[in-house]
């Protein structure tokens, strides 16, 4: 998920503060939505999901807390990732907005730098683990555990980085990562590494896939980053 394909929903009713989220998050390439009020933002939400909700606690009708639980009872929005934008600093209400119905929470005036870090934060999160199951892909074989890739019981050697590459998006097929959430998993959230980085990771592993013509799974997606196609492995015969 690039920021050009993540859409972030801002309910807000102060015209000032919906300017100043709309020009922060556009200036990192977000699609920015907007609602007034909650019934509003539910209507939008019913016809299309965002991928996170910037959400005002105090709202015309009803309260941006009370979307937040209506939102999190629902099966298609129960996950949907929510930060509280909010004027209220108070202990009391920032506990009961995090530990019940929001992911996070940010004080007016707030800091367009501390906002943009906390929502890529929160993006990221979304990303799932993998497991330590064994995964196959048409002739290919990865066994977590062990660390061993075969490909029709052939061993194909890889770097501990291209390992994980490929154990993580084997593990997710046909989902799309961007570079920043793949060098996230590779590396981690801390490491000061260049998002062309991750290019030369992938590389490096089609080339060690391209032995057994198993490359083509491994498809970028213009615009977007990468993903891994199983379909495309199935034709392929043993050298």
């Amino acid at each position: 998920m690039t920021t050009r394909m993540t859409t972030i929903l801002i309910v807000e009713d102060e015209p000032a503060i919906v300017e100043l989220l709309r020009v922060t998050l556009e200036s990192e390439r977000y699609i920015v939505r907007e609602a007034g009020s909650a019934e509003t933002a539910w209507q939008m939400i019913e016809e299309t999901l965002p991928n996170l909700l910037l959400l005002d606690w105090m709202l015309p009708g009803q309260s941006g807390l009370a979307l937040a639980k209506r939102l999190r009872q629902q099966t298609r929005t129960k996950a949907l990732p929510i930060i509280m934008v909010t004027a209220r600093a108070e202990e009391a209400d920032k506990i009961a907005g995090l530990e019940t119905w929001a992911d996070d929470y940010v004080t007016k005036p707030f800091s367009p730098r501390e906002l943009k870090a906390r929502i890529k934060a929160i993006l990221r999160r979304q990303v799932p683990d993998a497991s330590d199951v064994p995964l196959r892909a048409g002739l290919l074989t990865l066994d977590p555990v062990s660390h061993r890739v075969h490909c029709d019981g052939k061993p194909l050697t890889l770097g501990p980085l291209e390992f994980r590459l490929l154990h993580f998006l084997m593990a997710r097929p046909e989902r799309v990562f961007t570079r920043t959430q793949l060098l996230d998993t590779i590396w981690g959230n801390d490491a000061d590494i260049e998002e062309r980085t991750v290019d030369v990771l992938v590389r490096r592993l089609r080339q060690a896939l391209e032995v057994y013509r198993l490359d083509a799974m491994l498809e970028t997606v213009r615009g977007s980053g990468y993903r891994w196609n199983p379909e495309k492995g199935n034709d392929v015969a043993a050298p």
